[in-house]
């Protein structure tokens, strides 16, 4: 029979709500679906001038999405297939094309240099103790105080990349401290060539692009060889405008030119998915820092997203592109973006970013373009400059006549070509504000597009102000000589 506190409980059961199954696991990754890869992109474009952008996603040992959206500065629709600038992704294939020349017995990752190139560098004893390893993790002790990389004479090729190095000293002792140098990719670029016997250019061709299926790839020399699909553009008061690459070389630094399509085979090799280019030792020993390089590996950036998941990427910065890869262990997702905007605005970075927070289930603010209301507040700066030097060139002949002294006058006209001066003075300014890291005077403009457009047009009305004045004093002056 049962007991009265048994019939209780047997009630007080019948009335509960039945338990609730705890919920199954989300596997990682779960949310970087298609259609969330596509609504991250157009709403950024819809947000943010970005006229081209291609998409790479890959889930384990699946292409899980390729797409293009926009269009090139032609009107070409970007597609799956459209190649397109990876710029410094590149440092990551020649890194790859090393790996495959160790595995082959051909030259070690901490060979020096000499043993393959023995005539590099200088008489430095440094030189003789820079590795390959340090010329891929960047801890070489080359930087721009050796041998600036833009402003040098750019060379035609690889072996002339390395002969320009004669008679310069590392900055460093190598190993000792890192520093993202595009030349040491270069050189090592150049050992690839000594070694295997062919040009760099036909060893990724043979060794890389093409066990890969990568057939929209290639690698060029120089910007001029950039094809219509990937030319790119700047953005200024909210509005891409389409401009030529700045000249520049970038054989083994940021050459290779790739498509969506590609970059999906690409990402699950390194992913481990696809092994027969290269084994999966090498592929770990890509993706692992040296002590002296913080988290860089070779030709690789490692750290963690800011979900906490461990990341294996790299960015690509040219003028008028960016590009971003991205490997997610944990998650199994690979990522990889291209944009036909340039390195001033980092648009192929913060689409990446915000897929990858797909993988870590975290929020993306809304999308938005930050340089929009700087553009307009230089915009109006410089309507004013306009508007302030048309009153002074009218009031010019009032204005000379209240000047007796040359000294005062030349005391209030000369500070009107600080300005000119000014923007003359763009490279050097930007070599200190980026912590000596080489640029040209173009570069410098297309990094600050909005900001050396108000220079130039203030620079144009305080010389015209400055022409204006000096004519009225000059003509006063000579009617009050005797």
């Amino acid at each position: 029979m049962p007991t009265l506190h048994g019939a209780v409980l047997a009630v007080a059961l019948s009335v509960l709500p039945a338990p609730v199954p705890p919920p199954a696991a989300v596997a990682p990754g779960a949310d970087v679906t298609p259609a969330a890869v596509d609504r991250v992109v157009e709403e950024y474009r819809a947000a943010v001038a970005v006229p081209g952008v291609a998409v790479a996603v890959t889930r384990g040992e699946e292409i899980l999405h390729v797409a293009g959206y926009g269009h090139s500065p032609d009107g070409a629709p970007v597609t799956p297939h459209s190649t397109m600038a990876t710029a410094s992704l590149s440092k990551s294939f020649t890194a790859l094309a090393v790996l495959q020349l160790v595995e082959d017995g051909r030259l070690g990752l901490d060979d020096p240099l000499r043993t393959h190139l023995p005539d590099a560098g200088s008489d430095d004893p440094r030189w003789a103790r820079i590795t390959l390893r340090q010329l891929l993790d960047q801890t070489s002790g080359l930087t721009d105080a050796t041998l600036p990389q833009f402003s040098r004479p750019q060379p035609d090729d690889l072996a002339g990349s390395v002969a320009s190095f004669r008679g310069r000293a590392p900055e460093h002792d190598p190993g000792s401290t890192w520093e993202y140098y595009n030349p040491n990719v270069q050189i090592a670029a150049r050992i690839v060539e000594v070694v295997s016997g062919q040009p760099f250019a036909t060893r990724l061709d043979t060794h890389v692009f093409g066990p890969l299926g990568m057939t929209d790839s290639r690698t060029i020399a120089t910007a001029d060889e950039l094809p219509p699909s990937a030319w790119g553009h700047l953005r200024v008061l909210g509005r891409a405008v389409a401009l030529p690459e700045p000249p520049a070389f970038g054989t083994g630094s940021g050459g290779v030119l790739s498509s969506a399509h590609d970059l999906a085979g690409w990402l699950l090799a390194q992913s481990g998915h696809r092994p027969a280019v290269v084994s999966p030792a090498s592929i770990t020993a890509m993706h692992t820092p040296s002590p002296a390089s913080g988290g860089y590996g070779l030709g690789w950036d490692t750290g963690t997203t800011p979900g906490g998941q461990r990341s294996v990427s790299h960015g690509g910065d040219i003028f008028t592109s960016t590009a971003h890869q991205a490997v997610l262990p944990d998650a199994g997702i690979g990522v990889a973006v291209l944009a036909n905007t340039g390195a001033a605005h980092g648009d192929a970075h913060e689409i990446a970013r915000r897929i990858i927070a797909l993988a870590d289930r975290t929020p993306s603010p809304p999308p938005a373009d930050p340089g929009a209301g700087i553009d307009a507040a230089l915009a109006a700066v410089s309507a004013g400059a306009v508007a302030l030097a048309a009153a002074g060139i009218r009031r010019a002949p009032t204005w000379a006549a209240r000047r007796s002294s040359r000294w005062g006058f030349a005391f209030r006209v000369i500070p009107l070509l600080a300005p000119v001066g000014l923007l003359g003075a763009m490279a050097p300014v930007v070599r200190t504000l980026f912590r000596g890291r080489d640029v040209t005077w173009l570069q410098a403009a297309y990094l600050f597009p909005a900001f050396t457009v108000a220079l130039a047009v203030i620079a144009a009305a305080a010389t015209a102000l400055f022409v204006r004045r000096v004519q009225c004093w000059s003509t006063r002056a000579g009617r009050a000589a005797p």
